[in-house]
């Protein structure tokens, strides 16, 4: 591998160069800002680079790019999955060094929305195929690379483009390379499953407009409402109250114990802390205790809370709506579709059912894989062999909309450093992990071909 390492280092000036054009060009798939701009650039930097890509239209929203480089030998194929939107770049006040799409370089550090989550991860996979290109001439699996538009609102769109080309994803193994590592390490996290995520808004509603609030009395209040109907959903341990709502949860097995006792170990608990700026966790858990419950415990998430006024002073009223936004962390095997019905018939029997429970598209059943796939096992020999230790393995952490349809190995991987700040202002990489990053996606197809 050294002479596609050393090909890397020698055009690390060119990644650089395109992830800095590829940051620069807005793709926010919450509000649809610049997504088919931003699937026309990957498309044409895979061209530059020898890499085929096309554009797959979905019946809604942005184009999927998907590109196949075959081997010439006969051999295994891997499902290269990225994203190319972007979160919000929302409070912009809070961003420095140029703002959310400068892509400036400032001490080896490129800021700017998806420098970290996904477009380095994009750029990985490309760039470490075009690597075996220039210095073997072939790479060592067949490659099928899919970027899709959407994974930042749930790939509501994605599934049902899978179910109509199951042929064309069928691949002997799939994953991801997307996110940080755990902060005190130096190393890859390997997350072996997903965690699904089922994104959910309750609605209450009271008179046909606001009322003044001297009628407080005679008219409804949907904000309390929403208090007390939110108050029977979880309680102040964290428990969630929805019957049976960890019916079939997944049981953990010797391996995934192990897993959470190697990973206690090594991750600096202490400076996560720092970096959240709190003095403990929740529920004053620590040690394997904290790890096992950020890595299996279902979660009720309560994203924000829109009612009312909230300007300047103040208004008198009794608002006639209020909806809370709530994100649900499904584990194996809690079924996107049963949590829904589960969640509506709880707040039926508690008084609740007048309340409307919108639940947005893209919810992908979560699922866990072996450590001892074949998959699995090429990622962590990658990342021993580039980073020079094992990697942190996690037992679930993405792409569901896919894995309905086709069933493959899938394995979740980053590169990113510590306090790449996902989802944040300042979102950043620093440059030696992405050219390191590019060096692991190398890595990978070269262990999964042999595996």
């Amino acid at each position: 591998m050294q002479p596609i390492y050393d090909w890397i280092d020698a055009h690390a000036e060119e990644c650089v160069r395109d992830l800095q054009h590829l940051v620069r060009q807005p793709s926010i798939s919450a509000t649809g800002v610049g997504l088919r701009e931003c699937a026309a650039l990957v498309r044409d930097m895979m061209h530059e680079d020898g890499l085929p890509a096309d554009f797959h239209e979905l019946e809604q929203g942005p184009p999927v790019v998907f590109g196949h480089l075959e081997a010439r030998k006969p051999a295994k194929t891997m499902l290269c999955y990225s994203h190319y939107d972007v979160q919000p770049p929302e409070p912009l006040e809070e961003w420095s060094h140029g703002g959310p799409w400068s892509a400036d370089i400032v001490d080896g550090v490129l800021y700017g929305r998806g420098s970290t989550d996904n477009k380095s991860g994009v750029l990985a996979f490309n760039k470490a195929a075009k690597a075996f290109l220039q210095v073997r001439g072939e790479v060592p699996v067949s490659l099928k690379f899919l970027i899709e538009g959407e994974e930042e609102i749930g790939s509501p769109n994605l599934a049902g483009w899978a179910a109509r080309n199951k042929d064309l994803l069928a691949a002997d193994g799939m994953h991801c390379l997307d996110g940080p590592m755990e902060t005190g390490t130096a190393v890859p996290d390997v997350s072996l499953g997903l965690k699904s995520v089922l994104l959910v808004e309750l609605i209450a509603r009271g008179a046909k407009t606001d009322v003044h609030s001297l009628n407080f009395p005679l008219v409804e209040s949907p904000v309390w409402e929403l208090i007390w109907a939110l108050n029977t959903i979880l309680d102040r341990d964290r428990r969630i109250l929805i019957e049976d709502w960890e019916e079939g949860l997944w049981q953990l097995g010797p391996d995934d114990e192990t897993q959470l006792t190697e990973k206690a170990d090594r991750v600096d608990l202490e400076a996560l802390k720092e970096e959240w700026g709190i003095s403990e966790f929740a529920l004053g858990r620590d040690g394997v205790d904290a790890i096992r419950a950020r890595t299996y415990e279902p979660t009720a998430n309560i994203q924000g809370m829109i009612a009312g006024y909230t300007g300047p002073g103040s208004k008198t009223i009794i608002p006639n709506e209020a909806r809370v936004r709530m994100d649900f962390r499904l584990i194996p095997n809690i079924q996107p579709a049963d949590a829904i019905q589960k969640l509506k018939n709880h707040l039926e029997k508690h008084g609740f059912g007048h309340i409307e429970v919108k639940a947005f598209d893209g919810a992908e059943p979560p699922y866990k894989i072996s450590v001892k796939e074949d998959i699995s096992q090429a990622i962590i020999a990658a990342a021993s062999e580039v980073y020079g230790e094992l990697p942190v393995v996690n037992g679930v952490s993405a792409e569901g909309a896919i894995l309905r349809h086709v069933w493959i190995p899938c394995v979740l991987t980053g590169f990113a450093n510590p306090g790449a700040n996902l989802h944040a202002p300042d979102e950043n990489i620093h440059l030696d992990k992405y050219i390191q990053g590019i060096k692991y996606a190398a890595a990978i197809m070269e262990h999964f071909g042999r595996a």
